[in-house]
């Protein structure tokens, strides 16, 4: 199968999404929310400080909006109709269709993190750049900064892409998506930076998280944009974006050869 193919895949995906607006609109309103609450916590911890904080306050609150803007793109939860598929046993249907399964799941995932993200992000980006008042406010980065943090947000969408069929697949094993789908959220939330930005836990801890793969996911490009890492470091940590990509992508195809070989689909 070409890459046309795959890329007319993401495509009609893309469409058929971008068709849920109202769910987009409610999506908005609940993270505005969210982002308010977030920010005067973070308030009242920076007046109860008694230290200098590794973020200012104003690069701490744009942490906490791009958190919202990115909130879609983060492998909240695998792919629900191929989900279903595999649960049901259709998954037969789509060994038949001449397309690499693995690649075909990708582009559907490319398409289920991206539709969604576009929906909400343009107008939390319009409302927090330019209707809040100055001490709730996202603040424009850099040129320089805003390039690091599109080319860091490529890296998080691909890697997000190889979680989200990481799940899907588990799905040979699991028969329910019920597990997965609860507990990534939870993970999400802590090891990516969603509930409190990675740069104020203690040292110890941002050693280990700066291990792990989540932190490509949010907190990399979103330090780039609020300023604290430098532009010309993006080429270092999108490596590592990269190089976590390749082995969950190699991790996911060889699960997804295993699971081939033991599933059954029923009548057959």
């Amino acid at each position: 199968m070409s890459v046309k193919a795959y890329r007319s895949m993401v495509k009609m995906r893309f469409l058929l999404l971008l068709q849920y607006r109202a769910a987009a609109l409610a999506g908005i309103a609940t993270q505005m929310m969210w982002g308010f609450l977030k920010i005067m916590v973070l308030q009242a911890f920076y007046r109860a400080a008694v230290k200098p904080q590794p973020l200012a306050l104003e690069q701490a609150v744009g942490y906490v909006w791009l958190g919202q803007v990115m909130f879609r793109m983060l492998p909240w939860d695998g792919d629900s109709d191929v989900q279903q598929l595999i649960r049901t046993g259709n998954v037969a249907y789509e060994l038949c269709r001449p397309a690499d399964l693995y690649a075909m799941w990708y582009a559907r995932a490319v398409a289920m993190r991206v539709a969604p993200t576009v929906l909400r992000a343009v107008p939390l980006f319009a409302v927090t750049l330019f209707m809040l008042p100055p001490s709730y406010a996202l603040k424009l980065p850099s040129v320089s900064s805003l390039a690091a943090w599109l080319l860091a947000m490529v890296g998080a969408l691909l890697l997000g892409c190889a979680m989200t069929n990481l799940m899907n697949i588990s799905m040979f094993w699991t028969i329910s998506g019920e597990g997965i789908n609860r507990l990534m959220p939870a993970v999400m939330m802590v090891f990516s930076g969603m509930l409190v930005p990675l740069p104020l836990l203690p040292d110890w801890a941002q050693k280990v998280f700066a291990i792990l793969p989540f932190a490509g996911l949010m907190d990399t490009p979103t330090r780039f944009f609020v300023g604290e890492l430098a532009p010309e470091e993006v080429w270092v940590f999108l490596g590592r974006q990269l190089i976590w990509t390749a082995v969950l992508i190699a991790l996911g195809r060889r699960l997804l050869r295993r699971g081939l070989q033991r599933v059954v689909v029923q009548g057959g």
